[in-house]
């Protein structure tokens, strides 16, 4: 599926799979959610020790960095026709899909995706129209059912207490409000589709600023990595802990 997928899984390894936008504003033609996804390594590096938290050195196993091969599409149909194909056939542990955010000067990771509120035409010109929807389709409309706000099961102030430790001089801070547009809507379509199944929501929505000089481009690649990390060490913690 991936750039990254040309081995197969292996023993105990993690997989975390990463998506990116494709450009869709005039002003921005270079979508810096794409240039950093794209520019992840294969595997997650071996951690620098940065931190004093014990947990930090925490052996981890082999982490892959799947990276969706072409960056997402800034439409509805598209994001709506592509979350359940990246979802199933695929050990997938954990996923981040990255957005930019054009208001923002600073790194952010969502807790929470929005179901309803989708207002802005995407860049084919069409709205989402699910307001339409649940009036004609009723009960097998896609998300019927489905609450106005759903969370990530991923222990989100824990993985930004890492997070920050690990990059003291970045701004990485927790958003609740991931902005009701195609960010916000791959967000809830991955939350969605894995409340359906009844499995545990292990997905996150990575916000970064709009600027995708080659500086910027490091810096955003360094502070996905220490992100991911993150959420794996903290996964992993919870995991051991609940086993004691």
């Amino acid at each position: 599926m991936g750039s990254h997928a040309d081995e197969l899984p292996q023993g105990d390894e993690i997989t975390v799979l990463v998506t990116g936008f494709a450009p869709f504003r005039a002003q921005f033609p270079v979508n810096p959610a794409w240039e950093i996804a794209k520019n992840l390594p294969p595997f997650l590096p071996q951690q620098e020790t940065r931190s004093m938290d014990i947990t930090s050195i925490l052996q981890l196993p082999r982490v892959r960095l799947l990276v969706y091969p072409e960056p997402v599409r800034v439409s509805y149909t598209t994001v709506r026709e592509l979350v359940p194909k990246l979802w199933e056939g695929h050990k997938i542990d954990y996923a981040v899909h990255i957005g930019m955010a054009s208001g923002r000067r600073f790194y952010s990771v969502e807790r929470r995706g929005h179901r309803d509120g989708y207002n802005a035409l995407d860049v084919d010109g069409n709205l989402l129209g699910d307001d339409w929807r649940k009036k004609e389709e009723g009960d097998k409309w896609i998300w019927h059912g489905l609450p106005e706000e759903l969370l990530t099961s991923i222990a989100i102030d824990d993985v930004w207490r890492r997070w920050r430790n690990t990059l003291p001089n970045t701004d990485v801070r927790i958003s609740e409000d991931a902005g009701r547009y195609l960010c916000d809507f791959i967000f809830y379509s991955s939350l969605a589709y894995l409340t359906k199944k009844e499995e545990e929501r292990r997905v996150v929505f990575f916000h970064v600023p709009v600027d995708s000089d080659p500086a910027a481009i490091n810096t955003g690649v360094e502070t996905c990595i220490e992100l991911i990390r993150a959420i794996v060490q903290s996964g992993r913690i919870s995991k051991l802990t609940s086993q004691s």
